[in-house]
């Protein structure tokens, strides 16, 4: 069977509009991206997708992040925009989701220990 040749992903993967800022002497995080040299297919769902078909996909996807150099600021960007879409740093929308949640909650309850720490020194 004759395999198509793999097209680097070129916006598909990093929107160029959607870029962040962060780039050190070695060039934007992006540009080390394992995922770049796959199919945007196996990181982004076509429309109405089997549940079946999602998840192995999804695996495949994954696979690729694990092995990827920039993997956590892949991940962190994801988080920051927020992506909505798509394997980003080896998290499915919904496990960023999760993240995000987690997050916002901790967040509040350091807040709240920190207004508790401020009255119970106050007093």
């Amino acid at each position: 069977m004759l395999q198509q040749p793999h097209q680097p992903l070129q916006v598909a993967a990093v929107p160029a509009q959607r870029t962040p800022a962060r780039e050190d002497e070695a060039g934007p995080w992006h540009s080390e991206a394992v995922c770049r040299r796959d199919e945007a297919g196996l990181f982004f769902a076509p429309s109405k997708e089997p549940t079946a078909a999602r998840l192995s996909r999804e695996e495949s996807a994954k696979r690729v992040c694990a092995r990827c150099p920039v993997m956590i600021e892949c991940q962190e960007h994801a988080l920051m925009q927020p992506e909505p879409y798509g394997v980003w740093g080896g998290l499915t929308a919904a496990e960023r989701r999760v993240v995000l949640a987690r997050r916002r909650r901790r967040e509040m309850e350091l807040k709240a220990a920190a207004s508790a720490g401020h009255i119970a020194a106050a007093g």
